[in-house]
């Protein structure tokens, strides 16, 4: 029997991402609980420390502070409402949540991206123009950055709600999934999705290569100027100030290519889920691991922010 989205206006959805894993669900919460007190404890830490520590008031750092804060949205878009989804059983959200949920993820998640490639010209314009980078990535230059990545995410966000939260839905409102994510929800939707299928593909393919593409250009020209050094420490220690980046870039891009550059038909319960764990819960955690483990500055702001409150307890 087909309903109206006047129906799901007021019945709304209900999760079924977890059920089937029964009494294992108390110690994915847990799991799950850990994890994401470990990524938001993190995040918001090196955005601190970015505020507070003088030495880190470059762009770079700039960028960074952004992308966590960033980060820590999209999770907190998603993981509280799953948590308490496992511990309570309560799997239901309603028609509105949903597409809102989807519309702060999907920006979220599409700002994340521009942040990346806005990361990838800053490391360019570091290593292939130095002398020239405090005049080229002045103050203004780098809130115009900023602003266009959160600006460009939020309109591809609202655009992937309008396509998918445009289409009449079907007689099922279990949506196999354990949050209003845009190919599990598409699959509720009946009659010719063709059209959405391909305006959502457009879209991700818009976000997806145009960011990557940017941040190919970039790693090209940097890597042309790292071979032009010519001592092998110079190479090492050009190439390090990108490894942390690079990093960040190969899993955020790898999960959600996968995640949205396919058709409708191949979408699994299982795999798809371990992909949207990864992005959703390990990928956030990635960055403050990945910087703080991997660049000395971070390090050594983190170690004097100790050391102070140790002194300031003394």
């Amino acid at each position: 029997m087909r309903q109206t989205n006047a129906t799901y206006y007021w019945r709304g959805f209900v999760f079924l991402g977890f059920s089937s894993f029964g009494e294992l669900q108390l110690l994915l919460f847990a799991i799950f609980l850990f994890l994401y007190l470990i990524t938001l404890t993190s995040n918001v830490f090196i955005i601190i420390i970015i505020r507070l520590d003088g030495h880190l008031h470059t762009p770079m750092y700039l960028f960074l502070s952004y992308l966590s804060f960033s980060e820590t949205c999209y999770t907190l878009g998603i993981i509280p409402r799953m948590l308490s989804g496992l511990v309570m059983g309560d799997q239901a959200i309603s028609y509105v949540g949903c597409a809102a949920q989807m519309f702060f993820s999907a920006s979220w998640a599409c700002t994340n991206c521009f942040l990346l490639a806005v990361m990838g010209f800053d490391r360019y314009v570091a290593i292939c123009a130095p002398l020239h980078y405090a005049s080229r990535m002045h103050p203004t230059l780098c809130g115009q950055l900023i602003g266009i990545s959160f600006l460009s995410g939020y309109l591809f966000g609202l655009g992937m709600t309008l396509v998918i939260f445009r289409l009449p839905f079907c007689s099922s409102h279990e949506i196999q999934h354990f949050f209003c994510d845009t190919p599990p929800v598409l699959t509720l939707a009946c009659g010719d999705t063709g059209l959405s299928e391909l305006g959502i593909l457009i879209l991700s393919l818009l976000v997806l290569l145009v960011s990557f593409s940017l941040i190919t250009i970039s790693y090209a020209y940097i890597l042309a100027a790292i071979l032009r050094i010519p001592s092998a420490e110079g190479r090492k220690k050009a190439f390090s100030t990108c490894a942390s980046h690079l990093t960040v870039v190969i899993v955020h891009y790898g999960c959600a290519s996968f995640m949205y550059l396919r058709p409708k038909a191949s979408y699994s319960l299982e795999r798809d889920q371990l992909i949207a764990v990864t992005y959703t819960v390990v990928t956030p955690l990635l960055n403050p691991i990945v910087y703080s483990l991997r660049n000395r500055a971070v390090q050594t702001a983190l170690k004097n922010a100790f050391q102070g409150s140790l002194l300031g307890k003394g």
